[in-house]
C-alpha cells in the first residue's frame, strides 16, 4: 500500500502521484483534517485545550477550527490539568466524545488521579456499564532548548495502567486513522504526538478511515536485523536502514503504531526471522516501552536470538538545555547504525 510510505527525502515528494483520493499531507495537516471531519460528522465531538483557538492553533493542528465550528465545539481552557481532565471525563461519561488537547505530556502527571484512578477504571469496575470515551492529545519530544520540564516522553508511565490505550503515530496516514479509531473507542486513549513529526509528509486519504489498535506495520522488509522504532524514531530508523542498505546490511523496520495494545505477533515474527533486534525509543530506557518490548521477546523466543537485545534510548538523566547538550542527549541515525553493527558482530560467532 503506497500510502503507508513515509516521505523522507525531497525526491520522494517530487515523485508523488495521485492515487484515487490519496494526497500528500503533513502530519499536522492530517491531524487537523481528522478533527475537522470528526467535528463535522459527529455532534458529540468537541475539542478543548489551552490556546487551541488562537492564531497558531497548537502548532497548526487546530488552526481555523474555532472559526469554522464555533466556541461551543472548539474551546480554550485554563491551565488546570486536573480540573479540565475531570470536566472532559464527566462529559465523556455523559455521552460526549471529547478530545482534550494537551500541549505537553510533561504536565499530564498533574491529572494522574483522573486518568489512572477514574478514566482507566470505570469500564472494568462497572462491568462494562460505564465507559470513558476520552481522547487526550499530548505532545512529546525535543524542542529548541526546551530542557527537563518541557520535552519529556512520559508515555511509559501510562503503559503500566490497565484500561488505557496509548497510540504513537509516526506517519500522517496513521495520525488521521488512529484519531478516528481513538474517538470511536469506548476506552480512554492517550494520543501521543512527537512535535518533530509535524512536518513529515505521507499519503493520506481524503475520506474518514480508521487504523486498528494493536496492528503494527512493517515499514521496510529485511533479513539481517529487526529494528522496532517508536514515534519519531521510526524516521531515524528508516534513514538508518537506507544507509545500511548501501553497506549490504538488510534491516526490517517495524512501527508498532500503538504501544498499548502492542502487536506482539508482528514483532515476534520479525525477530524470529532475523534473530537480532534493536529497539529505538524516544524515551528513557528504565521501565519504558523499550523495556517491555525487550521483555516480551526474551520471554517468548529466547532460543531464536542470535545476539543480545540492543536498545537505543535517552540517557537516564533529565533532558539538558542548549544545542550541544541536546545533540549529545538525543539518539539518532548514527546510534541506530552502530547498534545494528554491534548485534551483527555479536551474533557472527
Amino acid at each position: 500500500m503506497p500510502w503507508t510510505k513515509i516521505l523522507l527525502d525531497p525526491e520522494d515528494v517530487d515523485d508523488l502521484r495521485q492515487s484515487g483520493d490519496y494526497r500528500a499531507l503533513t502530519y499536522v495537516e492530517a491531524l487537523r483534517e481528522a478533527q475537522a471531519q470528526l467535528l463535522e460528522n459527529d455532534p458529540r465531538v468537541f475539542l478543548i485545550g489551552q490556546g487551541i483557538d488562537d492564531s497558531t492553533g497548537v502548532f497548526g493542528s487546530t488552526q481555523g477550527l474555532a472559526e469554522r465550528f464555533g466556541a461551543k465545539r472548539v474551546m480554550d481552557s485554563p491551565i488546570a490539568e486536573n480540573g479540565v481532565t475531570g470536566m472532559v471525563l464527566g462529559a465523556a461519561a455523559a455521552g460526549m466524545r471529547p478530545i482534550y488537547i494537551h500541549h505537553r505530556i510533561d504536565f499530564l502527571p498533574m491529572a494522574m488521579d483522573q486518568i489512572v484512578n477514574h478514566a482507566a477504571k470505570w469500564s472494568y469496575m462497572s462491568g462494562g456499564n460505564a465507559c470513558a470515551p476520552l481522547v487526550i492529545r499530548s505532545l512529546i519530544g525535543r524542542g529548541w532548548g526546551s530542557a527537563a520540564q518541557h520535552s519529556q516522553s512520559l508515555y511509559g508511565l501510562f503503559m503500566h495502567v490497565p484500561g488505557l490505550r496509548i497510540v504513537v503515530p509516526a506517519s500522517p496516514y496513521d495520525a488521521k486513522g488512529l484519531m478516528f479509531a481513538a474517538v470511536e473507542d469506548p476506552n480512554p486513549v492517550l494520543f501521543v504526538e512527537h512535535r518533530w513529526l509535524y512536518n513529515a509528509k505521507g499519503y493520506v486519504p481524503e475520506q474518514p478511515y480508521t487504523v486498528a489498535f494493536g496492528e503494527a506495520v512493517t515499514r521496510v522488509e529485511g533479513q539481517d536485523v529487526t529494528i522496532v522504532a517508536i514515534s519519531q524514531m521510526v524516521h531515524e530508523a528508516l534513514k538508518a536502514a537506507k544507509e545500511l542498505r548501501t553497506q549490504g546490511i538488510s534491516v526490517e523496520v517495524i512501527d508498532p503504531r500503538t504501544i498499548s495494545p502492542l502487536d506482539d505477533a508482528a514483532i515476534i515474527d520479525s525477530v524470529a526471522k532475523t534473530g537480532r533486534i534493536v529497539i529505538a525509543d524516544t524515551a528513557c530506557a528504565i521501565g519504558g516501552a523499550s523495556a517491555e518490548i525487550a521483555c516480551r521477546i526474551a520471554e517468548t523466543i529466547p532460543e531464536k536470538l542470535k545476539a543480545p537485545i540492543k536498545r537505543i534510548t535517552f540517557p537516564n538523566c533529565p533532558t539538558p538545555a542548549g544545542p550541544s547538550l541536546e545533540q549529545a542527549y538525543y539518539p539518532g541515525v548514527p546510534d541506530i547504525v552502530r547498534a545494528v553493527r554491534e548485534v551483527l558482530d555479536a551474533g557472527s560467532g
